[in-house]
């Protein structure tokens, strides 16, 4: 039996009096991987953003509708950001590490919320590290600059900083797309590892990415969700047409 993790209802969003999603209303299931598809500048990227609403960060945004997680809508006022955001980790483009030791890296998320045992943290950092399948590779220099990873092991480091503070749910903005094939396809491994513990919603604009790691798909064009459903069935046979034209490149 599928578990409803995150339903959005009516959602739309603006910047400003610029509509960028206009009225998405769709489910997404625990323990599965549900990629968001379109062209760029279609909303896939504002609509992760609202998930976990660091849309909030840029002043003149709106939001209407709802998003439920867990079925509590995180638009309500009583919602504490803060501790949504520690449930909802974030995978970006390019990776980001902190120019700090892979230690520091992992262990700033706990550090802020209020983790400080030596024992615990070092728990924390062997823990997120397998989790991102990347502990073999630097488990013997943790005290060394994160900037001194290669790009593949950057993008897993920041999954694992993403893990450390033990989310529920990973949003990942085209967490490959920066990557050499061999990195790309250590991230696709790691995915379908993941989905075992968390709930992962990845934006990509690779077709094939999209149909290797994802369960279901949402196609996106110009800030309206077209179509939604199990990915197998969007790749082969969709409803729309529109669908069809974009992944089979007739356009976007």
């Amino acid at each position: 039996m599928k578990e409803l993790k995150i339903e959005t209802r009516n959602l739309s969003f603006y910047y400003g009096n610029k509509l960028a999603l206009n009225s998405v209303s769709f489910n997404m299931y625990a323990n599965h991987v549900t990629a968001l598809i379109g062209p760029s500048g279609c909303g896939k990227s504002t609509f992760l953003r609202t998930l976990n609403r660091m849309n909030d960060l840029i002043p003149g945004t709106r939001v209407d509708g709802e998003i439920l997680i867990d079925g509590l809508n995180i638009y309500d006022k009583d919602i504490d950001v803060v501790n949504l955001r520690k449930k909802i980790g974030m995978v970006f483009q390019r990776s980001n590490p902190f120019a700090k030791s892979i230690y520091d890296n992992i262990t700033y998320g706990p550090k802020i919320n209020g983790i400080h045992k030596k024992e615990v943290l070092d728990e924390i950092v062997e823990s997120s590290l397998k989790k991102a399948a990347i502990w073999e590779e630097v488990k013997d220099r943790l005290d060394h600059s994160a900037l001194g990873l290669s790009g593949g092991q950057q993008q897993r480091l920041c999954i694992a900083r993403a893990l450390s503070v033990n989310p529920e749910i990973l949003l990942m903005d085209e967490p490959a797309s920066a990557l050499d094939p061999i990195s790309t396809g250590k991230i696709e491994e790691l995915i379908f590892e993941l989905k075992k513990t968390f709930t992962i919603i990845i934006v990509t604009h690779n077709m094939q990415q999209a149909a290797r790691v994802s369960d279901y798909t949402a196609f996106f064009y110009m800030g309206e969700m077209v179509e939604y459903g199990k990915t197998k069935k969007i790749f082969t046979t969709p409803d729309k047409k529109q669908t069809e034209e974009y992944i089979t490149g007739r356009f976007g």
